[in-house]
């Protein structure tokens, strides 16, 4: 809906299956994951918005790189899901709902409404005034591991936040239904059988009893139920991909043209000096067509590869069985993940890890540079060795001060 903000006031969702759901349709019992049968029979007036993956899929990037300027450790789960991690920054910006607020305000520069009406955050809070037109709400949700910081998200209402203390996880979830855990049709199925509907009926159980029916998996349902596993925060090295686009004069539909396109991107793409000594691992292709809409595909190669044929196939065959719905105006491949290549290719790959060591280095002292704003002294210190051979570890190093 954040390209169209003027119809949250209709009912309207988005299609095949229903993905997005305005609140008007929501309120006639129209959910997300129905199909569009269901969804027209609960709502005759439903307005079905074709899907911009194209779309989405910028919106999470913008996202995901505004988070990071709150912390470094985050970790993409899906899209419209990531995880922050939080540990430490409490010295940078306070209490749990001042990081809150911080990612908040961060979300509000790529478009996101960060605030509600009930949102904790005082009316004279600069994010009350981020922007003027909202677009879109962000839930957040925070608590010890992912698990629980995932379930306080999904109960929090639109552009609002929901902090679970430390210690308070059992009582928390006590009263959150079984849906919420990971659990497959079949255990979920024999678990209401035995009467359990919530995770505080599922804790009630003895876990040596629930680990006897279910085995391992009925370990881990128990421990999550309880709140007693936090599964930490696993940040991620986003790649920079390799970006190859070909904007046409004219709309182009036939599919031998673009089969021939997509050979000519690959190409370019391959000819990039990041690319030395790397095989490609994840392509993706996308298209803007006419009339505002997009299409994207993406493809992940069980060998990774530098050769154009081998990265080309998968891409032509996915172009064949699902067509764009349109004429393409602009036709783009993504280089998104790459493997090690061969010994003879790391030979070539000295510029390309030289470039990327000057890009870390550049990113630690922006780094060093906003620890030196924030806490007004230095933090950061080279190690420096000075008398390797003394019997004192206090006089083999030195630390000076590291300069951004």
């Amino acid at each position: 809906m954040t390209q169209t903000p003027h119809l949250t006031s209709e009912s309207v969702a988005c299609c095949c299956r229903v993905w997005q759901v305005a609140p008007l349709a929501r309120r006639v019992g129209v959910k997300p994951g129905m199909t569009v049968s269901q969804a027209i029979g609960l709502c005759p007036a439903l307005k079905l918005c074709e899907p911009d993956p194209v779309h989405y899929d910028a919106q999470f990037s913008r996202l995901f790189a505004a988070l990071g300027q709150v912390s470094p450790v985050i970790e993409p789960a899906e899209l419209g899901r990531v995880y922050v991690g939080t540990d430490g920054l409490e010295r940078l910006f306070g209490s749990p709902q001042q990081i809150i607020e911080e990612i908040q305000m961060r979300s509000a520069e790529c478009g996101m409404r960060n605030f509600s009406e009930g949102s904790f955050a005082p009316r004279t809070s600069h994010i009350h005034s981020a922007l003027r037109i909202p677009h879109s709400a962000l839930r957040v949700g925070w608590g010890k591991g992912k698990f629980v910081s995932r379930v306080a998200a999904t109960r929090a209402k639109p552009g609002a936040a929901i902090i679970v203390p430390v210690g308070g996880e059992a009582k928390f979830l006590a009263a959150q239904p079984l849906a919420v855990l990971p659990l497959d049709p079949d255990t979920h199925r024999r678990l209401v059988q035995l009467g359990v509907k919530t995770l505080g009926a599922l804790v009630a159980l003895p876990e040596e009893a629930v680990v006897s029916q279910f085995g391992r998996a009925g370990r881990q349902l128990w421990q999550l139920a309880a709140g007693l596993l936090a599964e930490p925060v696993v940040g991620l090295v986003v790649p920079e991909p390799i970006v190859a686009a070909l904007t046409f004069f004219t709309p182009v539909g036939e599919r031998d043209l673009l089969a021939h396109a997509l050979d000519k991107l690959i190409d370019r793409a391959l000819a990039d000096p990041r690319r030395s000594g790397w095989r490609v691992h994840v392509v993706r292709v996308h298209a803007e067509l006419e009339h505002g809409a997009s299409w994207l595909m993406e493809a992940t190669l069980k060998d990774p590869s530098a050769i154009r044929e081998r990265i080309a196939a998968p891409l032509k065959t996915l172009l064949e069985r699902s067509p764009p719905a349109g004429a393409v105006e602009r036709f783009v491949v993504e280089f998104t993940a790459f493997a090690p290549g061969t010994a003879e290719l790391q030979l070539f790959a000295r510029d390309a890890g030289a470039a990327a060591r000057a890009g870390r280095r550049r990113a630690l002292q922006s780094a060093a540079r906003e620890i030196a704003l924030r806490i007004r002294r230095p933090m950061l210190y080279h190690v420096i060795e000075v008398q390797p051979w003394s019997r004192l570890p206090e006089r083999r190093y030195a630390l000076i001060d590291f300069e951004a």
